[in-house]
């Protein structure tokens, strides 16, 4: 089978899918921004074939590059894993013929108001929400449903760019910032009040084939803006516990309404005083290393699994969910350079046979801002066979590794 696969080398995880598809027999033609010069030599061997582009969102130079290969291959799929490259690997691959997700989906899966009103018609339970591009219709908005409000890109991920409103004061505040008074189009959602965590998911032709429950500690709009706090996200090993059966079930709905064919999703949920709330979808693996994760909990290969998945629409090894895994992020106390690390030796005599992997960035590296993410700075990954147990020790970890900067 051949494979197209976008942009092969960056950000650095990419070259893991590269991997995976190698590991199962697909021949893999990468599409990329680099040279071919620039690539390391291990994704060199991976890589079949390599075409470089300007840019990987540039849909004419997507176009005439996989027309290109299409002129020396068979093109079975073409695969992008990274948000912002979905929509345009949607409309190249319709132009070309090629199997997989269509723009349809992508466009549900990117477009927030749209997504929402698709799910809501077919019965999944979403925050109330709109596409604004007026100050009028977002104050009527607000008048209609109340604070608090959230405020965010229409196509964003994450919590990037969001902003909660408290009062039509912080409203149009936020819409003028976000050049709405200019033209531009924002999603203003209801505040869903409650606990937020994520389901992760490989499909088949629209058949869930593994899954993977995850929580926020705190949500995600709290630990992108307050410095102090080391914000945990942890995956959990009980998902035949009863209090999943709903949010599962939820997941196939979501699957089935958007059409999502064979590809890896990330979807995002509140349980709180109104219950579950569905809260967007991206129809691709998520972000902050969350694969590498599950891959830790269970033991096996997820990305040769996503391989098999695509090329042959199977897979083979079944997550042994034998622990539970988490990522507690460890932020510097103010910006700067890193100066050092306080309670580092403590956590590991206490917790380092249970530590899979953890990146404390040297005596004088910049620091990141909160902002650019959960790995942007240090960070430490651990499992336990015990989900209380694993919460625990986050929480000692986060409140002894202090990273100190000048």
């Amino acid at each position: 089978m051949n494979v197209i696969f976008v942009e092969p080398a960056f950000p650095h995880n990419q070259r893991e899918f590269v991997r995976g598809l190698c590991a199962v027999g697909a021949r893999v033609i990468g599409i990329g921004e680099r040279p071919v010069s620039h690539l390391d030599g291990e994704l060199k061997q991976w890589l079949a074939d390599y075409e470089q582009v300007g840019s990987v969102v540039d849909e004419a130079a997507m176009l005439a590059a996989v027309k290109r290969v299409q002129k020396r291959v068979w093109v079975d799929r073409l695969e992008a894993t990274v948000e912002a490259h979905v929509m345009t690997s949607a409309k190249v691959r319709e132009a070309c013929g090629i199997p997989g997700t269509s723009v349809r989906t992508a466009w549900l899966c990117r477009d927030k108001p749209a997504m929402k009103a698709a799910l809501r018609e077919a019965g999944v339970p979403c925050a109330q929400s709109i596409g604004v591009d007026s100050l009028q219709s977002a104050h009527e908005f607000a008048a209609s449903v109340g604070y608090p409000l959230v405020v965010k890109p229409r196509s964003g991920a994450g919590a990037s760019g969001t902003t909660r409103v408290d009062t039509d004061a912080e409203l149009a505040q936020a819409l003028r910032a976000a050049h709405v008074d200019r033209g531009a189009s924002v999603a203003l959602e209801e505040f869903v009040e409650g606990h937020e965590g994520f389901i992760d998911t490989i499909a088949i032709q629209g058949r869930v084939a593994h899954e993977f429950v995850s929580h926020y500690y705190p949500g995600v709009l709290v630990a992108m803006r307050e410095r102090w706090i080391s914000p945990q996200i942890a995956a959990t090993n009980r998902l035949d516990a009863p209090g999943y059966a709903e949010v599962r079930a939820m997941t196939r709905r979501v699957i089935e309404v958007l059409g999502i064919g064979t590809s890896a999703t990330h979807m995002e949920w509140f349980f709180g005083p109104k219950g579950l709330k569905f809260s967007e979808i991206g129809c691709r693996p998520p972000g902050v290393g969350q694969w590498d994760v599950y891959a830790a909990a269970n033991e096996f290969d997820i990305f040769r699994e996503w391989g098999m998945a695509i090329a042959h629409g199977r897979t083979l090894a079944t997550p042994s969910r034998r622990y539970a895994c988490g990522m507690i992020a460890l932020r510097p106390d103010r910006d700067g350079r890193i100066t050092g690390y306080e309670g580092a030796d403590r956590v590991w005599a206490k917790f380092g046979e249970w530590i899979v992997a953890a990146h404390l960035p040297p005596p004088g590296t910049p620091t990141q801002p909160i902002e650019a993410g959960y790995m942007a700075n240090a960070w430490i990954r651990i499992r336990h066979p015990d989900y209380d147990h694993l919460r625990w020790m986050m929480d000692t970890i986060g409140a002894t590794l202090r990273v100190r900067a000048q």
